[in-house]
């Protein structure tokens, strides 16, 4: 009887995994980048990255939106994506979706100025991030609100 319950729970944790595995898939294909910005995310990803690192140690930031780029640069740094690379389109894109998602939301927190304090390339690459991350209706200098 043991073994069946823990064949059962098995079965159970693994449904569950593939149905969160596909809802991420799901998201992912929701918040994609449209038309030619993926090509663009993926040119300036070492930029990006390096912006979250330095977002992610800026003390000045709310703790919310530093736990979020902590939780990012982990998933960044694991070894194995969610998204194997075979899928196509999104096997490869994955990182630079999901980077474009959280610094979506950090603006929303803690302002395009801070992002732009912190932004290590080019001036055309911060215009690409802002169309990227559809923060180009906020590139006026409209802040988002801290909490």
């Amino acid at each position: 009887m043991t073994g069946a319950w823990w064949s059962d729970l098995l079965i159970s944790v693994g449904a569950a995994l593939l149905l969160a595995w596909l809802a991420l898939l799901a998201v992912l294909v929701i918040a994609r980048p449209r038309g030619g910005l993926l090509p663009e995310a993926l040119r300036i990803l070492p930029d990006v990255l390096r912006l979250i690192r330095r977002l992610a140690a800026d003390r000045s930031l709310p703790t919310g939106v530093r736990v979020r780029l902590a939780l990012l640069l982990v998933y960044l740094g694991l070894p194995i994506d969610l998204v194997p690379d075979f899928i196509p389109v999104l096997g490869y894109a994955d990182d630079a979706i999901i980077a474009t998602a959280v610094l979506r939301s950090v603006v929303r927190r803690a302002g395009l100025e801070a992002v732009r304090a912190r932004w290590p390339g080019t001036d055309d690459g911060f215009a690409a991030l802002t169309r990227l991350a559809g923060l180009s209706r906020r590139a006026n200098g409209e802040r988002g609100h801290v909490t």
